[in-house]
């Protein structure tokens, strides 16, 4: 039921916006991983993967607006979470390695940052994804396809 001032439609029109850079986000991320070529072993298709399934369940949503698109959509949405978190462990071990490689008596403050300045991998990067998954969860956010049905709905 719209509130005062039309508050049912701004907060209708916020989320069609929000899901609109949610899928631009994943398209993008998507893209850019693409050209990278982010897919020399297992666990570099794990983005594409996860972007994957997120952009079916958009999908999904946006055409049903059902209760079990909007779940799946924000387990999606946790799963990008630890998928960055996952993501920034692997980049800086990656980063880690390759410095100690270069100069194994380095100290632990000075590898730390050189393994934070690295650009290849970036050791941050990943945090896009984390990004992603909080975007979708602000979008999802007592959405009203997750409440309950009610003569005030």
């Amino acid at each position: 039921m719209p509130g005062p001032n039309g508050t049912r439609s701004t907060l209708d029109r916020l989320r069609r916006y929000l899901l609109a850079l949610l899928v631009f986000g994943f398209a993008a991320t998507s893209l850019d991983l693409t050209l990278l070529e982010h897919y020399e072993d297992a666990r570099q298709i794990i983005p594409f993967g996860v972007i994957a399934l997120s952009l079916a369940t958009i999908v999904w949503h946006a055409a049903t607006r059902s209760p079990a698109s909007l779940v799946t959509l924000r387990l999606l949405m946790v799963v990008c979470l630890f998928t960055g978190g996952l993501g920034l462990v692997f980049h800086f071990q990656g980063n880690m390695g390759f410095q100690l490689d270069m100069n194994p008596d380095i100290g632990k403050w000075d590898l730390f940052w050189r393994v934070m300045h690295a650009k290849a991998p970036p050791a941050l990067a990943p945090g896009a994804m984390a990004q992603l998954g909080l975007l979708g969860l602000i979008y999802a956010y007592r959405h009203p396809a997750g409440e309950p049905a009610g003569p005030d709905r």
